[in-house]
């Protein structure tokens, strides 16, 4: 049995808009996962509703235990910072891999890499040295 009837009505309405924001927006990036055609659009739209709907949702957690244990419950903090660093690095590490890909198998739907410069030597002087 759960203690989420002695939470009070003046926490209980954050906590219920809270986790409908971050359900919705999560929601809305999975709707753009599956709509979005290629790849690199795919990306964006699951890694920033993830990002957005978790914040909320942890808010809602943290005032909801906060609330029914009368202290401050501080652990959601560790899984915010965890899916903060970690998505937008996977997100990268994801689209360099198919980038990379795609270029190697010469797809037409990505740039071209750009030319590697090499240095020019150094210009010799040709007066005399003073």
């Amino acid at each position: 049995m759960t203690h989420l009837a002695d939470l009070p009505v003046w926490a209980a309405i954050p906590v219920a808009l809270f986790l409908l924001l971050g359900s919705a927006l999560a929601l809305i990036g999975s709707i753009g996962f599956v709509r979005l055609r290629s790849f690199y659009e795919r990306v964006h739209a699951p890694t920033l509703g993830t990002s957005m709907g978790i914040g909320f949702v942890l808010l809602a957690s943290m005032l909801c235990f906060t609330v029914l244990q009368s202290r401050l419950v501080l652990h959601e903090i560790l899984i915010a910072v965890s899916m903060l660093v970690t998505t937008p690095i996977t997100l990268m590490l994801l689209a360099r891999a198919a980038l990379y890909r795609d270029r190697s198998e010469g797809s037409d739907d990505v740039p071209a890499a750009p030319p590697v410069h090499t240095a020019a030597p150094p210009a010799q002087d040709s007066a005399p040295p003073v």
